[in-house]
């Protein structure tokens, strides 16, 4: 499978508009998994720049199997900030 990072998705551009207004705080890539769901069609990759109640909507629809997010970050004042996954010992 292809780097998700390495091709254009749809939904935001990574220089959009929408990274850079005061309410986004969230950048979430992620597939498709359902026909039917806001988002798009089954296979599709999609970059959304969020604010809090659009993060936790994804968040909802990743429980529910309608989407899966491949990567996830903290937006700040358009500085997108990767999370970085804790480590167990």
């Amino acid at each position: 499978m292809q780097d998700i990072s390495a091709k254009e998705l749809k939904g935001h551009n990574i220089l959009a508009v929408e990274r850079f207004l005061d309410g986004t705080h969230h950048m979430v890539e992620f597939v498709v998994k359902k026909d039917g769901t806001p988002y798009g069609l089954y296979g599709e990759e999609i970059r959304l720049f969020l604010d809090e109640v659009g993060y936790q909507q994804a968040l909802v629809s990743q429980k529910q199997g309608e989407i899966k997010i491949r990567k996830d970050a903290h937006v700040i004042e358009g500085h997108v900030l990767v999370k970085k996954k804790r480590r167990r010992h």
